[in-house]
């Protein structure tokens, strides 16, 4: 193991114990929400509502939709349209490089976004709490990785759930943080595949 990737690792495992404290039970003392689930289909819609959240917002990237386009996280919109009937308000953050892709995502999924989002800095965050019209303490964000998503809630306030990384090509930080940052996709883990061509 280089140098360079014992740091980060080192940094990531210190990150991770300093946001666990921000999943503190919310409105339901006798309930905490869990810090990471398999995909969001995954997550019950009354841990949330139970907890008092009222918000949620959401990374695209290897959350919803592989960062390549080839995979749908399974019953992702499904559980987005009854978080929606649950009475649930969304809003997407998203660091993608390609602008339409986030475009065409919001309109899909009928949720407003903001590209880029600089995560984890907390300006984008703050933006969707306000128009959410929510405190911090009533969003959960949910996303793939420690050092965007999840470092982001932490800095905003809000509480947040890790789910497991689609597959996608490797980029350098992820090698180099590996696990410490993003949990894996279960290798035979259900997965849905998408045309790219509707964009």
């Amino acid at each position: 193991m280089s140098f360079i990737s014992r740091i980060i690792r080192q940094f990531a495992s210190c990150l991770r114990l300093l946001i666990q404290g921000s999943n503190r039970p919310l409105k339901d003392k006798t309930r905490q929400l869990p810090k990471r689930a398999y995909k969001l289909a995954n997550i019950e819609i009354d841990w949330l509502t139970n907890a008092g959240i009222q918000g949620v917002i959401l990374d695209l990237d290897n959350t919803i939709i592989s960062e390549d386009d080839r995979y749908l996280s399974p019953g992702a919109e499904d559980w987005i349209v009854r978080a929606k009937l649950a009475g649930l308000k969304f809003f997407i953050l998203s660091n993608g490089k390609r602008p339409y892709r986030v475009t065409y995502w919001s309109v899909r999924l009928n949720i407003p976004a903001i590209n880029p989002a600089k995560k984890p800095f907390p300006t984008a965050f703050r933006h969707a709490i306000t128009s959410l019209q929510l405190h911090p303490k009533q969003v959960v964000v949910i996303g793939d990785s420690l050092h965007t998503d999840i470092l982001g809630a932490w800095l905003s306030g809000c509480c947040s759930i890790q789910v497991a990384t689609l597959p996608h090509p490797v980029q350098w930080w992820e090698k180099l943080g590996g696990k410490w940052i993003q949990k894996p996709y279960p290798k035979k883990g259900e997965l849905w595949d998408f045309d790219a061509s509707q964009y």
